[in-house]
């Protein structure tokens, strides 16, 4: 039999049907739950990578949420990608980097702040056998709350207390800078307040790292700037392989990777970070380095290949094997 449109309507009807049955003629077991796979292990040369998933948030889109583009058109480019048009899934993947000798925390979650559907970076850590107390450093990308926040969590959450705390110096110079706070719009206050709610305390602890040097081994940290005034991305290196952690430098890939022109509602410069996401999505297209994106669907690792004006991610097949 030959699969045409109208055989397959037919049998689509025939299996709607079916489902339509009373549940007590069909075997069935009662569902499980959530999820289960919280974390994702790879290597990138001897360096051991885990992915830790803390969560999602699932935004209703609006008109404005990309600032330079009509909300049909948003909506379109999710359809293309077989994903709701009316609603944005935002996970959030933080990585722990083994390099052998240390224990690397790359931004640390909403430790509990941010709503029942994340979180779950500390659940999940220790379900991957990581112990939060034997991380040894915790590298900052920006001072978003989301990135920040599980330096200092919730009550009741575990934080990182044993770790060495690194954060953008040029990040730490505009959020703790009294006279930008006063001079910020109101709806950045709250962002300036959380960030000395999460360092003041420790502020003399804090280290400040500059770009374009070495702020772990094998890791180098290089401004990208846009996001935020002090947004950061990180080279990772060993062997012969390399991973860009392109922190917000995009969100969801099926809108600002395939799009980079457009500007999210999150970025404080548009112009900068525009034309810092074409500068790193070319450079790492061109170099073929692995990419991970703290906001890309979990396990939020792959690659980026040029595809006309814009890119496309490319998800690196799941393995169970390192």
């Amino acid at each position: 039999m030959s699969i045409d449109r109208r055989t397959f309507l037919t049998a689509a009807t025939g299996l709607a049907a079916a489902s339509a049955a009373p549940a007590a003629a069909l075997a069935a077991a009662p569902p499980v739950g959530k999820p289960t796979a919280g974390a994702y292990r790879y290597k990138v040369g001897d360096y051991e990578i885990t992915a830790i998933h803390d969560g999602i948030n699932n935004l209703k889109l609006t008109e404005g949420f990309v600032k330079n583009a009509k909300l049909a058109d948003v909506q379109g480019a999710l359809k293309d990608a077989y994903m709701s048009p009316e609603t944005l899934p935002i996970t959030f993947t933080a990585l722990v980097i083994n390099t052998g000798s240390k224990l690397i925390l790359v931004d640390t979650g909403l430790g509990g702040l941010g709503g029942p559907t994340n979180g779950q970076l500390v659940p999940n850590m220790k379900a991957a056998g990581i112990d939060p107390a034997s991380i040894d450093t915790v590298l900052i990308s920006h001072f978003h709350g989301d990135h920040i926040n599980g330096v200092r969590p919730k009550e009741g959450v575990e934080g990182f207390t044993k770790a060495e705390i690194l954060v953008p110096a040029a990040e730490w110079d505009f959020w703790m800078d009294d006279a930008k706070m006063a001079q910020a719009p109101e709806g950045m206050k709250g962002a300036f307040a959380n960030v000395r709610r999460v360092f003041g305390p420790m502020a003399k602890d804090v280290k400040r790292y500059d770009w374009n040097k070495e702020v772990a081994p094998g890791i180098t940290a290089i401004g990208a700037p846009g996001h935020t005034p002090g947004h950061t991305i990180f080279a990772v290196a060993s062997g012969s392989e390399k991973l860009m952690i392109l922190s917000d430098v995009t969100n969801h890939p099926a809108l600002f990777v395939r799009n980079p022109d457009w500007s999210a509602v999150f970025d404080q410069d548009a112009d900068m970070a525009r034309a810092t996401r074409h500068k790193v999505l070319d450079m790492v297209a061109t170099e073929r380095m692995h990419v991970a994106g703290f906001h890309f669907p979990f396990p939020a690792h792959g690659f980026i290949a040029k595809d006309g004006k814009g890119y496309n991610f490319v998800p690196t097949p799941w393995s169970t094997v390192l």
